[in-house]
């Protein structure tokens, strides 16, 4: 019933559209990860450079996330978009014509596909404008569901790089980011945000202890997901001694299950509340990170542990978007933009953790065992927070919570 109800409303082809916005952006925005092994042995890189190679597109999301969620408030999702989708195939392009060849250069390149980083704060309002209350989780988590452009990048650039060289993989990813283009300008329609919501009041948001906790909630769980499918092939391929195309496939398999999941995790929020689906998935997630940082002794185990973590995440992520909504409804834009870059800055944190982790000590297992604190932590400010929650804005609220 509450599916059959959910698909009479909103604007399915600007969903469709958001969906497939997000998810070719997510694809370039972690695409020097899937590279890094070709790209290092190309250009001699050092341990460091290729892990700072892979963060920094992580980084520039964050950083860019909010002048670009201030675009979307003066000009709307639909514009803004096309915008940023045209200045990174411009990136892709001139990187792959120009034939980088020099860590500035990549560094450059990286900083650019960080454009690529700030799509949800295009797809989130261009699908939430569209659904009311008791839908935003699902519709959010769809829209959100970005990180399934991240398995393309997992599971296709390592072999199309040792086919055809990793600078042709730039060039290649233009294409399905130039159809995105066309997809967006034929089905996207722009809905209205209502008046009071047009002008992000980011320090008042940023002054209600709320929003500090969603951004914790986010950084650990969206922050986790980009992280693990940033560096993932460098964990895969100099833990366990896999070619970088295996690598690539371990990676694809674990990204899938965070990214397939992400709109189960705004579904089941929507029916069992957010608060309560938090606590079971950073629970799992805490358990999963702590089982991989004991190091697995085999590679299938590692793959099917972080298997786990990912879902979690995945699904976390979503719950967290169904919660923001329901919290700042005047402020729901400056809410998103700033949660949002909290969730790529906790993005190139746990990325770099986990490369100073292996420069530091041979192996990732310090890395994760900090990143299952933070786990932790998160399960523990749920916990913390829940009642007040239930009992403030959660008793005026028209979905669960």
């Amino acid at each position: 019933m509450a599916t059959s109800h959910f698909l009479k409303k909103g604007h399915k082809p600007t969903l469709l559209s958001a969906f497939v916005y997000s998810d070719m952006s997510f694809m370039v925005w972690v695409l020097l990860g899937p590279l890094a092994v070709h790209i290092a042995r190309d250009l001699k890189l050092s341990g460091a450079q290729q892990y700072t190679m892979v963060a920094i597109p992580l980084l520039a999301g964050a950083l860019l996330r909010i002048p670009v969620g201030a675009l979307v408030d003066r000009y709307g999702p639909l514009r803004t978009g096309l915008l940023c989708q045209a200045a990174v195939i411009v990136a892709l392009l001139t990187a792959s014509v120009g034939q980088v060849s020099s860590v500035a250069g990549l560094y450059l390149l990286g900083a650019a596909l960080g454009i690529a980083g700030t799509s949800m704060a295009v797809a989130l309002p261009l699908a939430a404008r569209w659904y009311p209350d008791e839908h935003q989780g699902k519709a959010l988590g769809i829209a959100g569901a970005a990180s399934s452009g991240t398995v393309f990048a997992a599971l296709f650039a390592p072999g199309l790089a040792e086919a055809y060289g990793w600078r042709n993989v730039l060039a290649l990813a233009v294409i399905p980011l130039f159809l995105t283009l066309l997809v967006y300008l034929l089905l996207a329609k722009e809905r209205r945000a209502p008046a009071a919501t047009q002008r992000p009041a980011y320090a008042r948001v940023l002054a209600e202890a709320d929003l500090w906790w969603f951004m914790l909630f986010y950084a650990v769980t969206f922050g986790g997901v980009v992280a693990l499918a940033s560096t993932l092939v460098l964990y895969f391929h100099e833990q366990y001694r896999l070619a970088p195309v295996t690598a690539g496939y371990f990676t694809a398999v674990c990204v899938l299950a965070g990214a397939a999941l992400r709109p189960v995790g705004g579904w089941i929020a929507d029916h069992f509340g957010g608060v309560k689906s938090l606590h079971l998935m950073f629970g799992v997630a805490a358990l999963g990170v702590f089982l991989v940082a004991l190091g697995p002794p085999a590679s299938f185990a590692a793959m099917a542990f972080l298997v786990f973590v990912m879902a979690a995440l995945g699904m976390g992520s979503g719950a967290v978007f169904q919660l923001v909504p329901l919290r700042f409804r005047q402020e729901v834009g400056a809410a998103t933009g700033l949660i949002g870059a909290a969730g790529a800055f906790g993005g190139f944190v746990l990325a770099e953790l986990l490369g100073h982790s292996k420069l530091a000590t041979g192996d990732f297992r310090v890395g994760f065992m900090v990143f299952a604190g933070l786990t932790v932590l998160s399960l523990v400010g749920i916990h913390k927070v829940k009642s007040r929650w239930r009992t403030t804005w959660g008793a005026v609220a028209t979905a669960r919570l």
